[in-house]
């Protein structure tokens, strides 16, 4: 299967990133994929090539990319409860400064771009998919993209649901696109999910919100101590079941 790191031209310099598409010669629908905070690393690129593997083009851009190409800080190969706040401090401080509201937006518009111009991409709407903070980079790009997104999913989701006025939650009911989000238990209190299962309802038919049993935040990442099995397989039977109803030519 074809992969390769590759740099995408943006407003604000040009992105790294990682794509796999099959190796067929054939044209297949995109996937944009947003990684957790913990950026671009071998597991998202794994879980890429996995995913590509049934018929995707994957694009996961480095949202860092404005302070150098991925990996922007050193990991531990496994981040474990140890290890977690001192991998923490480092990803906040990038984390607020390259995931604002603008600065994703514009990424947004050249990471579609980029899609519609590539060989390999089939004509059609594509699907946007994220992990924690990437769901709400997820939400973001659909919302300002409705006629080009068919689909969003975001997985044990971060910061969807706050008090500002551009919370992604807000998006959710003026969104076109089928909305799939996999909540770990405990990532968000019961009152914050009521907030955000209403949201949904008020979008219409096919946005879901599910609480994966037994699962904690991050859960399908296996490169940490909060990986479910479990949580993943779940993760991967609703990702592609939405895929197979809302890309056109799957």
């Amino acid at each position: 299967m074809p992969t390769k790191m590759l740099t995408i031209p943006t407003p604000d310099g040009r992105a790294d990133a990682f794509v796999a598409f099959p190796d067929d010669g054939e044209r297949h629908p995109a996937v944009l994929m947003y990684s957790d905070a913990f950026g671009l690393r071998p597991v998202i690129r794994e879980m890429a090539r996995e995913l590509a593997g049934q018929g995707y083009y994957v694009l996961v851009p480095n949202f860092y990319y404005r302070h150098g190409p991925a990996p922007v800080f050193e990991l531990p190969e496994y981040i474990d409860e140890g290890a977690r706040p001192a991998v923490i401090a480092q990803v906040m401080p990038l984390l607020k400064a390259h995931t604002t509201t603008e600065r994703s937006l514009r990424d947004a518009d050249a990471y579609l771009t980029f899609l519609a111009g590539q060989p390999e991409v089939s004509a059609g709407p594509i699907t946007v998919t994220g992990y924690c903070i990437g769901s709400l980079l997820a939400l973001r790009t659909a919302a300002a993209h409705p006629d080009q997104v068919a689909a969003v999913a975001g997985f044990h989701p971060g910061f969807v649901v706050t008090d500002t006025p551009e919370s992604p939650h807000r998006l959710v009911p003026t969104l076109k696109a089928e909305v799939h989000l996999g909540l770990a238990e405990g990532d968000m209190t019961p009152e914050i999910t009521s907030e955000l299962t209403q949201a949904l309802d008020a979008a219409g038919a096919g946005d879901t919100c599910e609480i994966y049993p037994g699962t904690v935040h991050g859960f399908t990442m296996s490169d940490t101590d909060a990986f479910s099995a479990a949580g993943l397989k779940q993760h991967w039977d609703r990702l592609l079941s939405l895929l197979a109803r809302t890309l056109t030519d799957k």
